[in-house]
């Protein structure tokens, strides 16, 4: 936290304009020698030549200056624009070397952002999420959580339990008071039943911010040569899988990444469900029954061609999926029914009928999973171990009171640690590495 650090906080490589970030106590003295100029008022970019400690020239660019605590770590900070030539660059880096500074490593600027109190850990995280997001829900839910909405509801939940802590403690510390009223801990049990059912339903999501991040699951299942990986192929809109004649041919997993209503989606293309003919058959068939119980969504496709009843997709379509009735260019799709809750759809992999259908109903499906909530959404396992934690002491809480203030004291004091290690507040020198370690290089 003494050091002077600095990164390229724009992408590598040519471009037209690159941006070099420092922070740090000797950001400010860098600045001065770099530009043998009076330091720009804060927060104003002025045009200056920039040097190295010889006095040659190394590029003429914009320079800005901010000083703590007005910053995004807290501390001196100083930018450079100049042209993004790799030779600008490290001619740079090499001038800041030789003032003292040095390269930063892995979010090592939110690290301070975060050490400085700027932000805590749920908002990093946002920053790290959003700087990733490739999709439109991505980026909606990241920018809502670097913003504070699970900041907000979490330390929301802290200050309920402090007043519940507060409660329990006047009826241990005074118990034969005139002041204090009797049973303290009585009026515990009200808010913390309204407790434990708000983290109870913050949990009962069903993953949806995970899936947002991660991507949501769709898993193409169905017996050999029923065409799911010319389905797959015709969704992604391009040669994923390879397609044959022969039975057997998909014996690995294939996955595709799309996009569907602004969300992550991966969609797997999975060995046919038949008795397997080796050993490499076999593991392929056993992968995609896992594949197919892990999944969010299955999508079960038939050859209706040939086939008159689903066979094993009978008991592996659960409600809310959908089956693909395909080959419909060479039969018609009837005596085949869906299970109850399953969407069929009859389709043509080969000729398209029927898929823009299908691709609605997928699309429909995904929003309607992943959409927004009015609460913001657990995103990292992380988040969902403190959670639960809380809630676990939160109910030996309440289980507690019959027996007297003390117990319930202590879990309800546990409880708003579990609570307090997701911002930041305590236990994290665990799970700052981990968090900090995954942001790029400049942040």
């Amino acid at each position: 936290m003494h050091d002077t650090i600095f990164a390229l906080a724009s992408a590598p490589g040519r471009a037209g304009v690159a941006v070099l970030r420092l922070s740090g106590p000797g950001a400010g003295p860098a600045l001065d020698a770099l530009t043998r100029r009076p330091r720009p008022a804060p927060r104003q970019a002025v045009l200056r030549r920039i040097t190295n400690a010889d006095g040659q020239m190394i590029d003429q660019g914009l320079a800005l200056w901010f000083p703590a605590p007005a910053s995004f770590t807290g501390e001196d900070c100083a930018e450079l624009h100049v042209h993004g030539g790799p030779a600008v660059i490290d001619a740079l880096a090499r001038a800041l070397e030789t003032l003292g500074a040095r390269p930063a490593g892995p979010g090592e600027f939110t690290r301070r952002a975060f050490e400085y109190g700027k932000l805590d850990l749920t908002e990093a995280e946002g920053l790290a999420d959003l700087i990733d997001a490739e999709t439109e829900g991505q980026r909606a839910q990241a920018l809502a959580q670097m913003t504070g909405a699970l900041r907000t509801l979490y330390e929301g939940w802290r200050e309920q339990l402090i007043s519940v802590l507060a409660a329990l403690e006047g009826e241990i510390d005074f118990p034969d008071e005139d002041d204090v009223p009797d049973h303290l801990a009585d009026a515990a049990a009200a808010p913390l039943d309204a407790l434990i059912n708000a983290l109870a339903a913050h949990l009962d999501d069903a993953r949806r911010g995970e899936r947002v991040r991660e991507g949501f699951a769709i898993a193409l299942i169905g017996a050999p040569n029923a065409g799911k990986s010319s389905l797959l192929n015709a969704l992604a809109r391009r040669e994923a899988a390879i397609v044959t004649d022969i039975p057997g041919t998909t014996r690995d997993v294939v996955e595709v990444r799309l996009v569907l209503a602004g969300f992550p989606v991966i969609l797997a293309d999975t060995a046919g469900l038949r008795e397997a003919a080796d050993r490499i058959e076999a593991e392929g068939v056993r992968r995609a029954l896992a594949r197919a119980e892990g999944a969010d969504l299955r999508l079960g496709v038939i050859d209706v061609s040939r086939e008159t009843s689903l066979g094993a997709l009978e008991r592996r379509l659960r409600p809310g999926d959908a089956l693909a009735l395909n080959k419909t260019d060479l039969a018609a799709a009837s005596g085949l029914t869906a299970p109850d809750g399953v969407r069929a759809f009859a389709v043509s992999a080969r000729t398209g009928a029927g898929l823009p259908a299908l691709e609605d109903w997928l699309e429909s499906s995904v929003r309607a999973r992943l959409g927004a909530r009015e609460a913001p959404a657990l995103s990292r396992a992380r988040h969902r171990q403190g959670v639960s934690r809380a809630l676990d002491h939160l109910g030996a809480a309440r289980a507690a009171l019959a027996r007297g203030p003390e117990l319930a004291a202590m879990e309800t004091h546990l409880a708003i640690r579990a609570l307090e290690s997701l911002t930041g507040r305590v236990d994290v020198e665990d799970v700052l590495d981990r968090v900090f370690s995954q942001f790029c290089i400049g942040k």
